[in-house]
């Protein structure tokens, strides 16, 4: 099998630098977008800021070769200040890039979207993602986020809700067009903005952390992530994958009061 050629988006920082670190491992080559420039472990890096549409379209200009697959990994956490900033680079942002990068993908090859266990509230939150969909400029986002009386953490969760549903919806699309699409919803990574999470899910994630034993590395998903990006996942189309220790399953089991189909506690056979 012959070298192939992967675009990573937030490349310079946490998942995504350990994503080109394991792209590279395995001999491949590794396109990087960041806003934040960065040499390590990328064969070519291309500014890029998903808050600003010329930049979008200048990234995916300055491709000039065909690619295997994407993974846009770039996002911001939940800020107070940043609303507007979060829908965009999380999403509208996202999804431009996205679409412009499209003519350089080859067939059969994979995009990957990071998601956000925060995401998987989209069952209520899907027709404000509908709504939110709808945008096509970031000069539209003020006025969506004061008529949606809505603050940073939850302009986050909808923004990762977004991603969740785009995926989904874009699925049989990209099969048409020879690719593949699928999300990533990590929880509770060990990043540079971890604060940010601790800070505004609080004590839950505290919990959530001490259930699942330790936070998660960010190796942990970026290998997940290459996997994707492989032929080896090819018959993964349209998936949410969550990677999150079991705190997704945690709180599905309280919530749903399963404690009943557990086995009995035994003792230790040692």
């Amino acid at each position: 099998m012959g070298q192939s050629t992967y675009a990573v988006t937030g490349v310079a920082s946490g998942i995504g630098a350990e994503l080109a670190r394991i792209l590279k491992s395995q001999g491949q080559r590794v396109i990087g977008f960041d806003i934040q420039e960065t040499g390590e472990n990328v064969d070519h890096f291309v500014p890029l800021d998903l808050n600003d549409t010329a930049s979008i379209a200048r990234a995916a200009a300055n491709i000039d070769e065909p690619l295997d697959g994407l993974c846009n990994n770039a996002g911001l956490p939940p800020r107070d200040g940043l609303e507007e900033t979060i829908l965009q680079v999380n999403f509208l942002g996202t999804r431009a890039f996205t679409h412009a990068m499209l003519p350089h993908l080859r067939k059969g090859g994979s995009i990957v979207n990071m998601a956000s266990r925060a995401g998987h509230g989209w069952r209520e939150g899907v027709e404000q993602v509908k709504q939110l969909a709808c945008l096509t400029d970031r000069a539209q986002l003020a006025k969506f986020i004061t008529t949606e009386q809505i603050d940073a953490t939850r302009c986050y969760n909808l923004s990762k809700e977004a991603v969740i549903l785009w995926t989904v919806a874009e699925a049989e699309t990209m099969v048409r067009r020879g690719l593949r699409i699928n999300s990533l919803s990590p929880g509770g990574i060990a990043t540079g903005i971890l604060g940010d999470f601790q800070r505004v899910f609080g004590a839950a994630m505290a919990r959530n952390i001490e259930r699942a034993g330790r936070a998660g590395n960010p190796e942990e998903v970026a290998e997940i992530a290459a996997f994707l990006l492989s032929p080896a996942s090819h018959w993964i189309k349209g998936a949410d994958i969550a990677i999150d220790g079991g705190m997704g399953a945690f709180n599905q089991s309280d919530a749903m009061g399963l404690e009943t189909l557990r086995m009995p506690a035994q003792d230790d056979p040692a």
